[in-house]
């Protein structure tokens, strides 16, 4: 008979922000960066407010999984899938700034019409028409005061109903008690397995290609370091098109900052030509390449899946070591 290897629970939004909030949900390395757009946060607050489905969350219990700012999860929730639902959650929601896929900083802020029951990515223009609440997050404050904020919204929109504003905008308010499906990996499932369920699990949504494949891996590797040598990759592919990046790491990754990959690639801060930047699928290629005299991705993929055995362990930490060498010689070049 087949282990049945999670759980299944419904949980209140209020509680998965609670959890942002204090920081018991955490992103682990084997994720990749926020990359929704601001409409497609847009829709998914919407669908709440409709009451639709939004689909699960898959979580996992482990307190020595590394996450993207280098440190070590202490008994949090490590989030598997539903990054993208979850960071919408907190910009929109709660206000939060979210790191985009070029690694900066962003308020996305939404906006509600209560007469229309519709809602916008807030601008300008919207933020000085009297019939919008130009940023939702202001309505789930303890701070805001509903009674109040009905009667001054009447008074400057005449013609509006207050019994249908206040509904209109305790709905809003409601989507918090909405529920989402949360599936709760095993505590006792290593790494190797969550990130090949990762994969399983993005292979039917957004296709992964086979350097996300070998991305995933390397970060799960952390016994031989995966988790700084992907950091490499992502932060040398970035830099060569933003240099100015190189101040945010210092700042921002500090772990990083102090290892031999952030000192080679310090010459990226002042490369200002844009003849060729390398792509990470690039980047593996040319290094995988040059140490290994193999040119398709499919071989390292390959590599990745591994042998279980004491011998095959022995192998990849060998061709661990070597595909590390090449890339921080790539990385000087």
């Amino acid at each position: 008979m087949t282990i049945q290897r999670y759980s299944v629970n419904q949980h209140p939004i209020q509680t998965l922000l609670t959890w942002v909030k204090s920081n018991e949900i955490a992103i682990p390395e084997i994720q990749r960066p926020f990359v929704w757009s601001t409409t497609q946060v847009r829709d998914f607050i919407d669908s709440l407010y409709a009451g639709y489905p939004v689909g699960y969350l898959i979580a996992w219990r482990n307190p020595n999984v590394r996450l993207k700012d280098g440190r070590v999860s202490d008994g949090k929730r490590i989030l598997i899938d539903g990054q993208q639902r979850v960071t919408a959650l907190m910009a929109a929601l709660l206000g939060q700034r979210v790191v985009t896929k070029e690694y900066k900083r962003v308020n996305i802020v939404i906006a509600f019409n209560p007469l229309e029951r519709r809602f916008e990515v807030s601008n300008p223009a919207i933020k000085k028409d009297k019939q919008w609440l130009a940023d939702i997050s202001g309505v789930l404050s303890p701070n805001f005061r509903m009674l109040q904020f009905v009667r001054d919204y009447c008074a400057e929109n005449p013609g509006a109903d207050q019994d249908e504003i206040y509904e209109s905008v305790s709905l809003l308010q409601g989507i918090v008690n909405n529920h989402i499906g949360l599936i709760e990996l095993n505590s006792d499932l290593d790494i190797e397995t969550v990130t090949e369920i990762f994969i399983r699990i993005n292979s039917k949504g957004t296709v992964l290609s086979q350097a996300d494949f070998v991305m995933s891996k390397i970060a799960a590797d952390e016994t031989h370091g995966g988790n700084l040598l992907r950091k490499c990759i992502d932060y040398f592919c970035h830099l060569a098109v933003a240099p100015d990046f190189y101040e945010q790491i210092q700042q921002e990754d500090k772990e990083f900052a102090a290892t031999t990959y952030f000192g080679k690639m310090g010459w990226l801060q002042h490369e200002n030509d844009d003849l060729y930047d390398p792509s990470y699928t690039d980047m593996l290629r040319v290094a995988f390449t040059s140490e290994f005299k193999r040119g398709k991705l499919e071989d390292l993929v390959a590599f990745f899946r591994g042998e279980t055995s004491k011998r095959g362990s022995m192998r990849r930490q060998l061709s661990s070591n070597r595909l590390r060498c090449s890339i921080k010689g790539f990385s000087t070049s």
